[in-house]
């Protein structure tokens, strides 16, 4: 190995051991704004079966965002098994809720695909079709429930309730060009600044847009559930997806603060602050934070198998 490559590879760990030294400190920062005491109180005022129901739409939801990797594996052609590529998913997914998408969703991403055998051009390739699934679902889902007219949004609100069915159909509109898009350059390779992409194929992309909205779907129907009874779903949705772009737009990791203050500016005059807040933090604690212990067991079990092939193939030569 000649000394170049062996400071490259110094400065690789380098930089790793920095990052998980920034994770560490984002997590201990969001750990001490949550009040634990209340999450505590609320997780225990709910009953067996809504704890139930909101356990199983946060695993379905999970699940369910793992295919956007297993669309990703056909986009990128690349041959890992479906379970791997599953785990580094949801372990990506649960570290980008809550440091961010920079360092948990596409960091991790990077560390676990290029451990696993996956070269830069294709791990590339993998985040920038999870990261635009994502998107394009919450365009198409967002787009048909804003151009509904059924999200009313706060006077004081840069876009106005006569202005929010424009912008939803604007929204559809770009799922429509991308639909278009991807039939029209079917098979071209884009090269932009030394990159080279291409876009999905057309049923690639419908499959996207089926497994995003749906998604974005649970994730609101978690909430609903964990919501005081008389709120509308729709509303729910809708504040949902506006929290997730002002989440977005703040770069606050986890959007501490960011989800719950638009929450309680839309629906503050439906529900009572302290139940509205309640059930943001049990929200939280279902989506965020026990999913976050998950994938910190898991990423440990991913390193140690890993730390352990070398140590396992000396011994067998």
């Amino acid at each position: 190995m000649t000394v170049a490559r062996q400071r490259w590879r110094r400065v690789r760990r380098l930089a790793f051991h920095a990052f998980l030294v920034l994770v560490a400190f984002l997590l201990l920062r969001y750990a001490r704004s949550v009040d634990w005491a209340e999450v505590g109180a609320t997780l225990a005022g709910y009953g067996p079966g809504t704890l139930a129901v909101a356990i199983g739409i946060t695993l379905a939801s999970y699940l369910l965002y793992s295919g956007y990797d297993l669309a990703a594996k056909r986009y990128a052609h690349h041959d890992l098994p479906a379970p791997k590529v599953m785990g580094i998913a949801m372990v990506a997914y649960a570290f980008s809720l809550n440091v961010g998408a920079l360092f948990g969703g596409a960091g991790f991403r990077y560390r676990l695909y290029s451990h696993a055998g996956l070269g830069l051009g294709t791990i590339s390739r993998v985040v920038a079709f999870s990261i635009g699934t994502n998107w394009m679902g919450y365009l198409l889902l967002g787009g048909a429930l804003f151009a509904s007219g059924r999200v009313l949004p706060p006077p004081d609100w840069p876009v106005t309730g006569e202005r929010l069915p424009w912008l939803g159909a604007a929204m559809l509109v770009a799922v429509v060009v991308y639909l278009v898009a991807c039939r029209v350059t079917h098979g071209r390779v884009f090269h932009m600044r030394g990159h080279h992409f291409r876009l999905p194929s057309v049923p690639l992309a419908l499959l996207q847009l089926a497994l995003a909205a749906t998604n974005w779907a649970l994730m609101a129907a978690l909430l609903f559930v964990l919501m005081p009874s008389g709120i509308a779903y729709t509303a729910v949705l809708g504040a949902l997806l506006i929290a997730a772009v002002a989440s977005a737009i703040a770069h606050i990791p986890a959007g501490i603060g960011v989800l719950e203050a638009v929450f309680i500016a839309l629906l503050g005059h439906e529900v009572p602050q302290p139940q509205m807040l309640a059930a943001l933090l049990a929200y939280r604690a279902c989506y965020y934070l026990g999913p976050l212990v998950v994938a910190i067991a898991g990423y440990a079990l991913l390193e140690s198998r890993r730390r352990a092939r070398p140590h396992d193939a000396a011994e067998s030569g």
